[in-house]
């Protein structure tokens, strides 16, 4: 079974937990995590892009010339897509990129990367993230206490405006709840940084 030491917020050792043999133990499997990870950075993709035809762009109803005669190439419309002002060839329209993941494929996902964290040696749990103001610093010095990289995924129990707020300005990390937790978010930080009563929560909601 998974052992991790549990730190306070000054990085003193204060107990170990157990973390779930079924989520942190798990093997890797990265087929599942590409799938799941491209899934999610395709879902963020809003589709909106769009450009005009010929036959939307306005104007160009009459013939700039006739057909013969001229020494000019013929020409049909002044809204082609060869002309200046006119539309545009096989230009981007609005799409759907929505890839579809089922239930299944996404917590064999998240043990994979929660497993791959925890045998790298990130994942760190600590007794309880919290503070009783709205001070940058104080979240500053815990992280730097408790040996979290720069590039930090802070899971909390719940939601905590003030938590969340004391975070917002650190660069490259990251606060999420215990609830919400998504693929990328895990492999792309470097330490996981989960509070005692986070990963208990972790453990009930996804645990099979």
């Amino acid at each position: 079974m998974p052992n991790v030491k549990v730190l306070d917020m000054t990085g003193k050792e204060v107990g170990e937990i157990t973390l779930s043999d079924a989520l942190y133990g798990a093997e890797v499997n990265t087929a599942v995590l590409h799938s799941v990870v491209r899934a999610y950075l395709m879902n963020q993709r809003q589709g909106t892009q769009s450009t005009l035809t010929r036959s939307e762009v306005s104007g160009g109803g009459k013939k700039p010339w006739r057909q013969k005669g001229t020494g000019h190439a013929r020409q049909g419309s002044t809204r082609s897509p060869q002309w200046v002002h006119g539309g545009v060839a096989l230009g981007p329209k609005p799409r759907l990129y929505k890839i579809s993941i089922n239930k299944k494929v996404k917590r064999i996902a998240l043990a994979s990367a929660l497993s791959a964290k925890y045998a790298d040696g990130a994942v760190i749990v600590v007794d309880e993230i919290t503070t009783n103001e709205y001070k940058t610093k104080t979240m500053v010095n815990m992280l730097n206490a408790v040996g979290a990289d720069n590039k930090a995924l802070v899971v909390l129990p719940e939601m905590n405006a003030m938590t969340i707020k004391s975070f917002a300005n650190i660069k490259g990390t990251k606060t999420t709840q215990a609830d919400n937790l998504n693929v990328y978010d895990i492999l792309n930080c470097r330490s996981l940084v989960i509070s005692k009563s986070a990963a208990a929560k972790i453990e009930e909601v996804y645990k099979a």
